[in-house]
């Protein structure tokens, strides 16, 4: 339930002289949608909801049956901060309905909230999420012009973006975001801002709303930022390292004092569901042709499908279990980028545990090895096996997979694969400056 009522947001309304409410949502991709009420039509707003064409929002509706509703949730109303003080603008996420004011199929937050209500049927109340957001400081969207040429944690004038990075974090602060780290990451003009960890649904709310600000602030300086996975040849990627727990009330479901790894039965289930179903939900968290570009070997970007304690070449890394800190026990799942989804991976990675809680999965030993180094023959007597090497690999074999089917529901399954086999498609028969440089001037 809303922790806030009708009453709250028309005062809050009134008192911080707001005159315009964008309603957001977004479409299958992840690409955020909205459009703007004023304040005399927030108070309907907030009882029956906004219609608007659904047929036109990626991955939606057939224009025959175009009729959708906008039910603005209470609890994610937040004023945003690059807006002016006067006749100020906020926002609030929706979720979208049918017009017989059922939940939309085809709304990713409707997906999250069918994958947690699994978690809570199964005695979970808490999933919770600390994703890892990276992204590059161009010039323009035009080519991958840098900013500047610092490495990871570097200060002074090697990170020229320190201005952007602090009013980036002022502003999503502003709007109740909680800020852990803000750093200079390993490639040329490339940052990292790590928000507080939240329940799944927060937290992937608070991804939207992290990328739409960091963009607006970088707008204001007058440059561009970027999601996109791998956009500069020969450097390190954009990832989204996503540091997963589940609680039961306040207790850290994942810990077990007696366990060897300091992992409950649970947590064990929870990572060998993730490891043994990665491959079907490659598609979901690394969604776009350009995120396989990301996941090769060599680059800090794990591709090998294993866990471990402190490797980082590995899937999934649990962290070094410290005394009296058993809250923090957790897995991070190191294989997501910044540009998916954040509805669909936080149900696809969540659905995927439960799954191998469910089922009794068993947890294969840790590998302390640095994968990287090992030869195919070597990974292939351990049993390891990669992420797919592409799009068009990825989404074969989502499409094969009932797991993923369930975790999307139909609608959304079936237009996803379509939009990326698509996608595939298209980026499959284009020639590449590779192609012309290489290959035109001996054939």
């Amino acid at each position: 339930m809303s922790k806030r009522t009708k009453e709250d947001i028309l005062k809050m309304v009134k008192e911080k002289d707001v005159k315009f409410i964008r309603f957001w949502f977004t479409d299958i991709l992840g690409q955020a949608k909205s459009f703007s009420i004023t304040n005399s039509e927030l108070e309907g707003a907030l009882e029956q909801g906004m219609g608007f064409d659904g047929s036109s929002i990626t991955g939606y509706q057939s224009i025959e049956e175009s009729d959708m509703i906008a039910m603005p949730d209470p609890d994610t109303f937040q004023i945003l901060p690059w807006r002016p003080n006067e006749k100020a603008v906020a926002r609030m996420f929706c979720d979208i309905l049918t017009p017989d004011r059922q939940p939309y199929e085809g709304d990713p937050r409707y997906v999250l909230k069918r994958a947690l209500k699994r978690a809570k049927d199964l005695g979970f109340d808490h999933y919770y999420i600390g994703p890892e957001l990276e992204y590059f400081y161009f010039k323009n969207d035009k080519d991958s012009e840098v900013l500047d040429k610092g490495g990871y944690f570097d200060l002074t004038t090697l990170d020229i973006a320190s201005d952007l990075r602090r009013d980036t974090v002022l502003a999503l602060e502003n709007m109740g975001i909680q800020i852990e780290y803000s750093h200079h990451e390993v490639g040329p003009s490339q940052h990292e801002i790590d928000m507080r960890f939240a329940d799944a649904l927060t937290m992937a709310d608070n991804v939207i709303t992290y990328r739409i600000v960091v963009k607006e602030i970088a707008q204001k300086y007058g440059c561009y930022a970027t999601f996109m996975p791998k956009p500069i040849f020969g450097e390190n990627g954009s990832g989204m390292h996503t540091h997963q727990s589940l609680f039961r009330g306040n207790k850290n479901a994942f810990f077990d004092s007696k366990d060897k790894y300091h992992l409950s039965s649970e947590a064990k289930g929870f990572i060998a569901g993730q490891l043994r179903h990665a491959k079907e939900m490659s598609s979901v968290f690394a969604q776009w042709v350009n995120s396989y570009k990301r996941l090769v070997p060599g680059y800090e970007a794990p591709v090998y499908v294993a866990w471990s304690k402190r490797n980082r070449s590995a899937l999934i890394r649990v962290p070094m279990y410290h005394p009296g800190k058993e809250m923090a026990t957790r897995a991070e799942l190191r294989c997501p980028d910044p540009a998916c989804n954040p509805y669909l991976t936080f149900a696809a990675t969540l659905q995927t545990g439960l799954e191998g809680i469910e089922k009794g999965y068993p947890l294969p030993e840790p590998m302390e090895k640095n994968l990287y180094h090992l030869t195919p023959d070597e990974r292939k007597k351990a049993g390891i096996e990669s992420l797919p090497d592409s799009l068009g690999e990825a989404i074969a074999i989502t499409e094969n997979s009932e797991l993923m089917k369930r975790v999307l529901g139909e609608h959304v399954f079936s237009r996803f694969v379509s939009l990326k086999r698509k996608e595939w498609e298209d980026y499959r028969i284009q020639l590449t400056r590779y192609e012309m440089e290489k290959l035109l001037p001996v054939l």
